[in-house]
């Protein structure tokens, strides 16, 4: 019985690309800590150069009767989202590029069967 659970587990690691989803998950992770890192690390000190009233976007904030609302860590975050969803985009764009072909296309050059 727990042979068969296992002999049907490792079916469906094979067959549902379970091992390929779970590298690419990884590999997600790590992009997005490096982007991460590009938008907190470059990105937020230069735009803070820039406007030379502060140095780190974000540490912007505003204060309103005694509430602080820290604007700063939104729009460093969203310049971080729009510089992933754009990696992602054109990631996928040329991964499929490259292997959503038909299977009767012909071949790249020097790519052999």
């Amino acid at each position: 019985m727990i042979k068969e659970q296992f002999t049907g587990f490792f079916h469906f690691v094979r067959t549902q690309g379970v091992a390929g989803f779970a590298i690419g998950f990884i590999l997600g992770r790590a992009v997005s800590d490096l982007i991460g890192s590009f938008v907190n690390d470059i990105i937020n000190p230069v735009i803070g150069l820039a406007l030379t009233r502060f140095t780190d976007l974000a540490s912007l904030s505003v204060s309103i009767n005694g509430s602080t609302i820290g604007y700063g860590k939104f729009i460093s975050l969203f310049i971080n989202f729009l510089i992933l969803a754009a990696v992602v985009y054109f990631g996928i764009k040329k991964l499929s590029e490259k292997f959503d072909q038909p299977k009767d296309a012909p071949l790249a050059p020097g790519v052999k069967k």
